[in-house]
């Protein structure tokens, strides 16, 4: 069943959400194919997913990591879990075996509970540090140093 795009899905920070989406097409395209029967091109599929999906953590946690996210570590934690989670189905399918049904449904299942869970949980702060004037203030605050910010002085 091909995964629809609903208003509980977006995090509000545009270019997250983009980026949600394509990997959305990614794991419908897989749906498809599979139930095509087209092995090359659920092959071709899962290594476009998995490489853009990659490319989507990194510029993820690099926004966290930017906005001083607190659970940066912990998060950059569980999309490696992810990754190799996914790598191992990508060992199988190379072997000849058929994953595409199990890969599809853990896809699915996956990304629909990493962005209201985890996802989520980091949209405050990215979006404060988006915020117009957001890194003025921060360059302002690392010259002024901490005392001064705590006494006004």
């Amino acid at each position: 069943m091909p995964i629809s795009w609903t208003a509980d899905l977006d995090t509000g920070i545009p270019l997250i959400d983009q980026q949600h989406r394509r990997i959305v097409d990614f794991i419908n395209h897989l749906e498809v194919a599979k139930n095509a029967g087209d092995k090359e091109a659920v092959k071709q599929i899962v290594y476009d997913c998995v490489d853009y999906t990659l490319s989507h953590f990194a510029f993820e946690e690099s926004l966290q990591e930017e906005a001083g996210y607190a659970y940066c570590k912990p998060h950059k934690k569980v999309h490696e879990l992810f990754a190799r989670k996914v790598s191992e189905y990508q060992e199988r399918m190379d072997l000849g075996d058929d994953v595409a049904e199990e890969l599809h449904a853990t896809l699915a299942r996956w990304l629909v509970n990493h962005i209201k869970r985890d996802d989520a949980d980091y949209v405050e702060s990215v979006r404060a540090s988006m915020a117009p004037g957001a890194r003025a203030r921060a360059e302002e605050n690392k010259k002024t140093g901490w005392f001064r910010r705590l006494f006004g002085r």
